[in-house]
């Protein structure tokens, strides 16, 4: 039997925006609004109300016990990062640019941890000064921070970020497991936590992350079970009581046709029981949650205009204003291995009975500028404004704005 066009695998529903007269709704203003506010297109907006309604959906799934830290590399702008330092427990940094921003924003240094394999000797001063933890990643790390702990007169707060025996099934981007430049192989971690307690470092405990994307709550229950285990087992090796605990993150979400929501249930009742084990086995640990994506990639949306609409050969061509140097993840050049489509539409005709099969392109010298490739979209003209959804995390921050002099695009929180 032939495969017709309704078998075909679909784009998860995007029915986290309201529709108001058939355009898409963001922080109760109809697109066309929103556009004329902001001034120019492209730009990014993120809804509030879909931030702190993803954070109560993870409240009320994840155990009290349990701490929410936000990962701010997947979105680093000050005005969502002050907001989500409101929301969560803490905030995942990457780099000392990160640090300042979430300091600014008001984050307690205490639940500031600080990731990355390459920290120069100048950031981890600075991580040093303002207190926060640090996610070791290398034995060079640690006789840096002997140095300068000593020169500033502050023990360094440190975590160890452990390369792991296992990796996260099924995610698309695997961070443990195997050879890699994160953290220290757990082979190794026995005379690092050594040197850590020679160096008279404050050792606060471990920070596991084997992979990202993920939207198989099995996967992730047995990568988070695996990572206590081993937490168990190098514990015993540890200089200091374990204090913190994090599990990582990994939660995914949907992007391409034929992808779902991930299903947060078993992944609450199995932290619930690893934090029942951790009052018994590591009872002066706090377990953290990390996340960036999950927490604030279905808030965002990439808006830009239609200034042409061209056919080659019959086949359909919307030029618009925007393009892969805003929003890289989305063209497909940001780790994808063979092209999908990001869920796009035409946000002021969201609703409109007229459709037919377009490519959306930016206005960029290369055939890589490809927002959407031979979608059923709504028939749409020059002026019109296409969105690109899933677009709250990895965007602007993750995109080569430079490329070819275009102009830079806004952000809005709105």
């Amino acid at each position: 039997m032939s495969v017709t066009e309704h078998q075909l695998p679909v784009h998860a529903p995007m029915n986290q925006f309201s529709v108001s007269d058939g355009e898409l709704v963001l922080g109760g203003e109809r697109l066309s609004l929103l556009a004329a506010r902001v001034g120019q297109t492209p730009f990014y907006a993120y809804d509030r109300s879909l931030l702190r309604a993803r954070v109560a959906e993870l409240r009320d799934v994840l155990p009290k016990g349990v701490k929410l830290h936000y990962a701010m590399k997947a979105n680093p702008m000050p005005a969502v990062v002050g907001f989500m330092a409101g929301l969560v427990d803490g905030i995942d940094v990457a780099s000392a640019g990160e640090l300042k921003v979430a300091l600014d924003a008001g984050a307690n240094p205490l639940e500031v941890s600080f990731a990355g394999p390459g920290k120069r000797d100048a950031e981890l001063r600075q991580a040093v000064a303002s207190r926060v933890l640090i996610n070791v990643e290398s034995f060079r790390e640690v006789v840096a921070l002997e140095a300068i702990s000593s020169e500033l007169g502050l023990p360094a707060r440190v975590a160890v970020r452990v390369n792991p025996d296992f990796e996260l099934k099924g995610s698309g981007m695997k961070m443990g497991g195997g050879p890699k430049q994160f953290g220290v192989d757990v082979e190794q971690m026995p005379t690092l936590l050594a040197d850590i307690g020679r160096a008279g470092l404050a050792f606060e405990g471990f920070h596991l992350f084997a992979g990202s994307q993920n939207l198989r709550s099995e996967s992730i229950c047995e990568a988070q079970q695996k990572s206590f285990e081993l937490a168990l087992r190098l514990a015993q090796d540890a200089p200091a009581p374990v204090r913190f605990l994090n599990l990582g993150g990994g939660f995914g979400i949907p992007y391409f046709p034929g992808e779902q929501r991930l299903d947060l249930g078993p992944i609450g009742d199995n932290l619930a029981r690893l934090a029942q084990r951790a009052q018994a086995e590591l009872p002066e640990a706090s377990l953290v949650v990390e996340l960036g994506r999950y927490l604030v990639g279905e808030a965002g949306v990439y808006v830009a205009r239609l200034v042409d609409r061209k056919i080659s050969r019959g086949q359909v061509y919307l030029v618009t204003d925007g393009g892969l140097h805003h929003h890289l993840s989305a063209s497909g050049n940001f780790g994808q291995v063979i092209r999908k489509n990001y869920p796009v539409t035409i946000g002021n005709k969201v609703d409109s009975p007229e459709k037919e099969t377009a490519s959306v392109v930016g206005p960029l010298c290369t055939p890589l500028d490809l927002l959407a490739d031979r979608m059923t979209l709504p028939v749409a003209r020059v002026g019109d404004l296409v969105v690109v959804y899933q677009s709250g995390a990895y965007g602007a921050s993750a995109s080569p704005q430079g490329f070819l002099g275009h102009p830079v695009c806004l952000e809005v929180l709105v």
